[in-house]
Formats: structure tokens, sequence, C-alpha cells
């Protein structure tokens, strides 16, 4: 028999709740605390006899039947829900891959990562599973699973969005030989395109709003006529080339622009070494209808433009405020909430970007400490088959989480694909490929993203209010996990007021 696990931290937790369960059963046998409930189950159907009129026949009888009820009920959930009998171990436990098969995504398996180091610390130790809780373990996890697996595979689009936002030049001397670029080659090709006023389409006009321009690169007269101002060691000296500037004693060169941006060794090859290739892959894999080369481009763009491009001017959705036409009045007012959610943006979007990567960590804690709790949970509730059930299903509803979890992480990037996705001979409403997806686009698609953002934890919240409905009380986990997050959210929104001080 196999407990299957989806997460790494869980399948290292689930172990080590199962061996501390153990030993908590283990101190409650040895020191006959088990059986208090036995006693507390005669007094209380005594008392309750006593308490019921002389017209309920005779007490002794009755009281007597309900104590055997109870103690029978007693017995069966001690012996199914109560007592170790299933072995655990690593080798029971397996790491379930079939989502990520589904979705070809390659994920190694536990022993493959860094964890495998963390499973030396418990020294190869085994546990044992009441047959019960290793039922409902199964149970929930093949639910969860196949209601997983009945969402479509996508590309998680908010990731790779706030991947690239976070993206940066590092390297100092490379941030200066951008600004460099931009004065000595971008800035006048500028200046001359307004001059000459050639016809662009829409594709070219884009194109020229940033320093890799490829109209600048490949149109003669621009990138091929410029070069830089000042010597350059990645390029040695070339008297024809260079003919009429000052030598140095380094022996560095004046390269053109379009040498400095496109060689080897030029500033586009520099700046794509900022990025994680990895990203670039997911990126490539998801935009198919571009070539790698645009996707480099479209990346480098997003960390090295002077300036960000404002690629959506009209309304995509509707909302329940305004007119159709609005008034001066409508104006204002919707300036002044667009300025607030862009302020609010910079510290909201990387806080909740923190939370959807602590959310799985907590719900595997909080998976640890229910399965630690469940011996005493039952012997204070005298081992009453209502306790059993309310236990079995709060364990399920903290297993059936992540399921809202990956719909909401779904939803979210499949409004960002229809938004932002183009290609396959249609045009979505921003016609323009920008990997930063919305980050820098109109104020109104912020207000999406704010939404989005808190489907995570709004939908576990609506699934516990769900199981309310059916008398369930589960319990406020989801409080639990907006706590147990909002040391990492507070310390994620002050990442940009963080970087904004570094940079003065």
């Amino acid at each position: 028999m196999t407990l299957y696990t989806t997460d790494y931290l869980e399948y290292y937790l689930t172990l080590v709740s199962w061996i501390v369960h153990n030993g908590v059963w283990a101190v409650l046998v040895a020191s006959g605390v088990f059986a208090i409930p036995f006693l507390a189950i005669v007094i209380q159907e005594w008392l309750k006899a006593r308490s019921e009129g002389a017209d309920e026949g005779n007490k002794g009888l009755l009281s007597a039947a309900r104590i055997e009820n109870r103690v029978f009920v007693a017995i069966v959930v001690i012996m199914f829900a109560g007592i170790p009998f299933i072995d655990v171990d690593f080798s029971t436990l397996q790491f379930d891959r079939s989502r990520s098969e589904q979705c070809q995504v390659s994920v190694p398996e536990p022993s493959e990562t860094g964890w495998s180091q963390s499973f030396s610390t418990i020294n190869n130790q085994s546990a044992k599973v009441p047959v019960w809780w290793f039922f409902m373990h199964a149970i929930s996890r093949a639910v969860t699973g196949a209601s997983v697996a009945a969402i479509p595979c996508g590309t998680d689009l908010r990731q790779m969005r706030m991947d690239v936002d976070a993206t940066r030049i590092d390297d100092p001397v490379l941030s200066q030989e951008v600004a460099d670029f931009s004065q000595h080659c971008y800035g006048p090709a500028r200046a001359r395109l307004f001059m000459s006023r050639p016809d662009l389409d829409e594709e070219q006009m884009h194109d020229v709003t940033w320093i890799g321009s490829r109209f600048f690169l490949d149109t003669p007269g621009f990138y091929d006529t410029y070069r830089s101002r000042t010597p350059r060691e990645g390029w040695p000296y070339d008297s024809t080339r260079d003919a009429g500037l000052a030598e140095v004693p380094s022996g560095a060169g004046y390269p053109t622009c379009r040498q400095w941006w496109a060689d080897s060794n030029g500033l586009r090859a520099r700046l794509l070494d900022q990025v994680d290739p990895g990203l670039l892959t997911r990126i490539g894999g998801w935009a198919g209808f571009l070539s790698q080369d645009q996707v480099n481009d479209s990346v480098i763009r997003a960390i090295a433009s002077p300036r960000q491009q404002n690629v959506n001017r009209g309304a995509v959705y509707t909302d329940y405020g305004g007119q159709i036409e609005m008034t001066l009045p409508n104006i204002v007012t919707r300036a002044a909430g667009d300025v607030g959610l862009a302020v609010g943006s910079l510290g909201y979007f990387p806080a909740m970007d923190v939370v959807r990567q602590a959310l799985p960590m907590v719900m595997a804690l909080l998976k640890m400490a229910l399965v630690i709790c469940i011996p005493m949970v039952l012997l204070i509730g005298t081992y009453d088959l209502k306790t059993l059930v309310t236990v079995s299903v709060v364990q399920f509803s903290l297993f059936f989480v992540d399921f809202w979890f990956q719909l909401a992480r779904w939803v979210d990037s499949t409004i960002l694909d229809a938004l932002y996705g183009w290609g396959w001979g249609y045009n979505r409403p921003h016609t323009n490929f920008d990997p930063l997806i919305g980050l820098n686009n109109a104020f109104g698609d912020m207000l999406l993203n704010f939404v989005m953002a808190a489907m995570f934890i709004v939908l576990p919240g609506f699934w516990v209010t769900a199981l309310a409905w059916a008398g369930i009380r589960a319990g406020n986990f989801v409080q639990m996990m907006t706590t147990a997050t909002d040391g990492a959210k507070s310390a994620g929104s002050k990442g940009p007021g963080a970087i904004s001080k570094s940079l003065r």
C-alpha cells in the first residue's frame, strides 16, 4: 500500500507527523490515559438517565444499553482510527508526478533534490498509520488529484511575469554601459528617425521605442553609422573604422552601434546573461508564435528599456461603474483611483507573489499538525463517531485546498493569456508581446491583478464556508493560512521600497 504526496515538504512532513503521532499514542496507552474516556462515557450516560423523567421506565436498563452502544462505538474507533497498524516509511510514501507528466513538465523525485539530505535527519525511522487515516489520506489525495487533473494544463504566466519583473542588471558597469548606449546610439538614431519621418507600420512603430530596435540595427544610416564616443575594451582599435579617433594605451576601439549591440560580446549578449535561462525557455515554450530571438529581445527590452511601454490604450472588460461617455467628474475620480492602484501595486504584487510561494508550505505544516492532534482530539471527544467524522472531513478539506490553489493559478494565468497572448492568426486585446504581461499596461488591468491575487485566499475560504452549509465546522484554517503568510507578505511588500532606496 502507498501514500501519495504532491509537494516536497509534504512528502517529508507526512512521515515526520506520523512518527510524532505514534509517540503521542504510545504515551497515552502507557500511562493509561487512553481509557479515561470509557469512564467518562459511563458517568455521562448515568447522569443523562437520572436527569430524564420517571416515565422513562427502568433507568438501569436504559443507561446500560446506552453505555453499551457508546462503548462499542469507542472500541471500533480505537481499533480503526486509534491503533497504528499499517507501516509507513519513505518506501511506502511516493511522490505523485502524474499532474506534471500530464502537463509535460519534468519534476525530479525528492531523492534527486536537496530534500534527500533532510531525509537522513530522521534516521530512516518508520511509523505506523491507523487503517482509517490511511484510507482517508488515500481517498483525499485521489479525489484531489482527479479534480486537479480536470483543470486544463496551462503556463503559469503570473509567475513568469513576476520573474521577469524581478530580473535586474546586477553589474553596475553593465548598467552604466546601457546608459552610454542610450546616449551614444539610441538618442541620435531616434533624432534622425524623427527628422526623416519614414512610413512605419504598427510593428515598426512599436519596435523603435527601445534601444535594441531591429529597425535601427538593420536599416542603413542608423546603428551602422553611429558609434561609441568612448573606447570599449571588447573591441580592439581598427585603423580603418576608427580613423581620426584617439588611440588609448589599452588598445580599445570605437565599435559601431550595431557591433556594440549585436556582436557575440556585445551589449545584447551580456544583458541576456542577466536572465535565468530557464525563464527564457518557459517564455519561449508559451510564446510559440515567436522565435527564440524575438523572445530574448522582448525580455531584454523589459529589463533594459529606458521606459516601460504602455501598449494597452483601451478597455478590455466591463465593470459596474462609470458611464459609456464619462463626464469630467468621472474622469477625475477614475484618474485618482488609477494612481492609487499604481502606487498600491508596487507593494501588493510582490507581496502576493510571496504569499503564493508560501501557501503550499503552510498547508503542509497544517496537515502535519492535524495528524499530531488526532490522538488527543479523539481522546477528548471520548472516541465519539461524530468527532471522528469531523476530523476526517477536516483532513479531506485540507487536502482539497490544493485543488483551489491550482484552480486559482490556472484562472489567473488563463486570463493573462487571453488578454496578453498574441498569435496563431488572430489578435488579442494587446497586440504587442510584452513579457511583463500586464504589469506595465493600462491602470485598469491592475484592478484585475488585485482581484486575481486575492483568489488564492478567497477560494479556500469559500470552500470552508461551503462545508459549514453541510453542518461541518472545519474551523477557520483559512485564517491560519493568512496569519502564517502575513510575515512573508509584509516582507515582500517592502521589496520595492528597499530597491528604490538603494538606487538613490
